[in-house]
């Protein structure tokens, strides 16, 4: 039984081990080490999470039986649209419906809010994308953004209305 828990500053510590146990496992088919590095110090250090979630971003754990197995975040962009900024399901728990669990619970909780829509970025060469059509995501758009130190995100839009 999967069961949701909202996170707090409290809980970067946790935030970073699970994401040291998918993220880079994840990205290492399409993503250089260093590549991978620089983006987990840039998005994942404790600084950069803090600052995250004080500036709105809604950090959740997914737990099965007590035991955390991922976590997501999203975050109002405005006019009723919000955008799934992360969501790591630890590889063991792939492919037994975590994944859809979790948005489910997301898609819940902003149309509370008057949620119009869903949007996220996924990269263009991550499977995942596949995934998101699944739940009936369309790419709407293409992103292309500098993060520094010559990384260059390229990713889809993704939207799912509501």
């Amino acid at each position: 039984m999967y069961t949701i828990k909202n996170a707090t500053l409290g809980d970067i510590p946790l935030i970073r081990e699970l994401c040291f146990k998918v993220w880079p496992q994840t990205y290492a088919p399409i993503l250089s080490q260093d590549r991978i590095d620089y983006m987990l110090e840039y998005m994942y250090s404790p600084a950069s999470l803090e600052k995250q979630i004080n500036e709105g971003s809604q950090f959740i754990f997914v737990y099965e039986d007590g035991e955390p197995v991922g976590f997501a975040a999203y975050l109002l962009k405005g006019h009723g649209i919000y955008k799934l900024d992360k969501i790591y399901i630890l590889p063991s728990q792939q492919g037994k419906g975590t994944g859809r669990f979790v948005i489910d619970h997301i898609i819940n909780e902003i149309r509370k809010e008057g949620a119009t829509a869903l949007q996220l970025q996924v990269n263009r060469m991550n499977k995942a994308k596949s995934f998101y059509e699944k739940f009936g995501f369309v790419v709407i758009g293409f992103q292309e953004f500098d993060i520094g130190h010559g990384h260059v995100m390229d990713d889809y839009v993704m939207e799912k209305k509501l």
